[in-house]
C-alpha cells in the first residue's frame, strides 16, 4: 500500500514515516502544497493523509482534488484545525477521517488500517432495488442503467442504503457506518450527503425520506 504523507513540519512527518515504513507501508512525504499537486497527479496512492496548513496550497484544496481526481482513495485529515465547523468543511470536501493535533502516532496507524481493512473487505458483488444499482467491485453508481457521477462517501451512503431497504438509519447509524469512529461534532454532514444522494435519485422510482426525529428511509415513492 502507497501512502502519501502531506506534511510541513518535520519533525512529525518523520514520526509518521518511520511508524508507517515499520508497519509495511511504502511513504512518500511533501512538504508544500505544490510539491503534492505534482505527486497527486503522477502517482499512484492508496491512503493520503494531509495536514491542513501547508504552504502554497492548502491541505483542504488538495482534499478536493484528490477527491474529483481518485474518487475512491482513503483521505485523512490531520490538523490543528479543530473548531466544529473545520470539521464539517473537511468532510464536505471528501476527508474519510479527521484527526486533531497532538495525535498518538499508534491512533492514526491504527485508524489507517482500519480504513484498508475497510475498504478490501469489500465484496464482488452488485447491491440492487428497483432501479438502482451499486456496483461494489467497480464502485459505480447506476441509476435507470445509466452510470452516475458520485464522491466516495456518497457511493459508500447509497450502499448502505440499499443493504438496508425500509429500515429507518438513525444520523448515529449512518455516521457509525461511514464515518468509523465516534463523530462528536454536527450531525448535519449526514443531512449534507443525504441531501446530494436525493438529487441523483430525482428520476429514480427510489427515494429517501426523512423520518422526524429518527433518521433517512430508503423506499420506492408513493
Amino acid at each position: 500500500m502507497n501512502i502519501c504523507l502531506i506534511e510541513d513540519e518535520i519533525s512529525i512527518a518523520k514520526l509518521l514515516m518511520y511508524d508507517l515504513k515499520n508497519a509495511g507501508y511504502n511513504v512518500v512525504h511533501y512538504a508544500n502544497g505544490m510539491d503534492a499537486k505534482f505527486g497527486i497527479n503522477t502517482q499512484k496512492f492508496d491512503v493520503f493523509l494531509v495536514d491542513w496548513m501547508i504552504p502554497q496550497i492548502s491541505g483542504i484544496e488538495l482534499v478536493k482534488m484528490i477527491r474529483h481526481f481518485k474518487s475512491d482513495a482513503i483521505i485523512l485529515m490531520v490538523t490543528a484545525k479543530d473548531d466544529e465547523s473545520d470539521v464539517l468543511e473537511a468532510f464536505e470536501a471528501g476527508v474519510d477521517d479527521y484527526i486533531r493535533k497532538p495525535f498518538s502516532p499508534r491512533e492514526l496507524l491504527a485508524r489507517v488500517n482500519a480504513h484498508l481493512r475497510k475498504h478490501q473487505s469489500s465484496e464482488s458483488k452488485i447491491l440492487s432495488y428497483h432501479d438502482v444499482e451499486c456496483n461494489l467491485l467497480t464502485r459505480e453508481l447506476f441509476v435507470k442503467n445509466v452510470a452516475v457521477s458520485c464522491t466516495k462517501k456518497e457511493f459508500d451512503l447509497m450502499a448502505y442504503l440499499l443493504s438496508n431497504v425500509n429500515i429507518v438509519l438513525t444520523r448515529d447509524d449512518i455516521l457509525n457506518e461511514l464515518w468509523n469512529f465516534d463523530y462528536d461534532g454536527d450531525t448535519r454532514i449526514v443531512d449534507v450527503h443525504i441531501f446530494k444522494l436525493r438529487t441523483k435519485l430525482e428520476f429514480s422510482s427510489l427515494s429517501i425520506e426523512s423520518k422526524r426525529g429518527v433518521g433517512y428511509v430508503l423506499q420506492v415513492k408513493k
